[in-house]
């Protein structure tokens, strides 16, 4: 009660072993609204990288995203491997902050020309790939090109049967597109909140739905993306700090936590060895005191129904 009070929270939702145990909204907000995700729509996209790999349609992720989209040879991203993108660890000089001239730049290109050529103008390298860890939706972008090229599909239409349809998701998920048909994958997405517990729920059991057993996300490669221990060395979670895999950040600890996470407030968090999820939807301009209270909250959650 006295985080709503203090938090403009929409709607917030807790599940311990595929049970929901809270569930509640504010402003006007009901089970039956969609909410924006903002970037937890980039771990939907490493799930779908992972469908791909696990379907041959996407051997290797050691391949550069040129082989998939010829318009990019020769560029910075181009010459990126997708396990480089799938961690934002391209050294591509980008700025995700929201004075960024990077990243109005990018979205105007994009509206005007689509994402291939947006991500296309940012050309400067500035670190060894692999080397460090900085965020950057464009790499996330390029993501939906090599998707859309490997499969045939934009990312929304490709998962549809094999995510939303494989979980007995409640409603459909929305999700923009740029001129050219793709999928604005950095972002953009909605969906009805139960729908992001139920894949928070499949992926706190490694990425098996409870109720039939049935396998739906490929668990080597979740468990991969999703425990710290597995990452290398820029990409593990500092004091003060997450790590990133696959399109997901990575809590530190000794048990495998990890989230999916929005500005403004928009989260999913995941604990698998509790059998433990949040849903968090909010309303706020992101801040780091915001963000250190949800995460406050997260951990009083763990500690409460589970093991820390």
């Amino acid at each position: 009660d006295d985080y709503f009070k203090r938090q403009p929270v929409m709607a917030l939702l807790i599940a311990k072993d595929g049970i929901i145990q809270y569930e509640r909204y504010q402003f006007g907000r009901t089970a039956q609204h969609h909410y924006l995700s903002n970037s937890i729509a980039k771990s939907f996209t490493g799930l779908a990288m992972g469908f791909a790999q696990a379907e041959g349609k996407i051997p290797s992720f050691e391949a550069l995203a040129q082989t998939y989209v010829p318009q990019m040879q020769g560029t910075a991203y181009g010459e990126t491997t997708l396990r480089n993108l799938m961690r934002m660890g391209s050294g591509v000089k980008f700025s995700e902050s929201r004075t960024s001239v990077d990243m109005s730049s990018f979205g105007r290109v994009m509206h005007a020309a689509g994402i291939v050529r947006a991500a296309s103008m940012f050309n400067n390298r500035e670190a060894p790939q692999g080397s460090r860890f900085n965020y950057a939706s464009a790499e996330t972008a390029v993501l939906s090109a090599v998707l859309q090229a490997a499969t045939g599909e934009n990312v929304a239409s490709y998962l549809e049967p094999r995510l939303w349809q494989a979980m007995g998701a409640e409603g459909e998920a929305r999700w923009m597109q740029d001129d050219t048909g793709l999928s604005v994958t950095y972002c953009c997405l909605t969906a009805l909140p139960h729908d992001y517990l139920r894949l928070g729920i499949v992926m706190a059991n490694d990425g098996a739905r409870p109720d039939t057993g049935k396998q739906i996300i490929p668990r080597e490669f979740l468990i991969d993306g999703t425990d710290w221990h597995k990452a290398d060395e820029p990409f593990r979670p500092r004091p003060g700090s997450r790590g990133y895999g696959n399109l997901f950040w990575l809590l530190g600890g000794k048990a495998r936590q990890f989230a999916m996470l929005g500005i403004n407030g928009q989260a999913v968090f995941i604990d698998p060895g509790n059998k433990l999820v949040m849903v968090h939807f909010a309303a706020y301009l992101e801040n780091p005191e915001a963000g250190r209270k949800r995460t406050a909250l997260w951990g009083g959650v763990v500690q409460h129904y589970g093991t820390p």
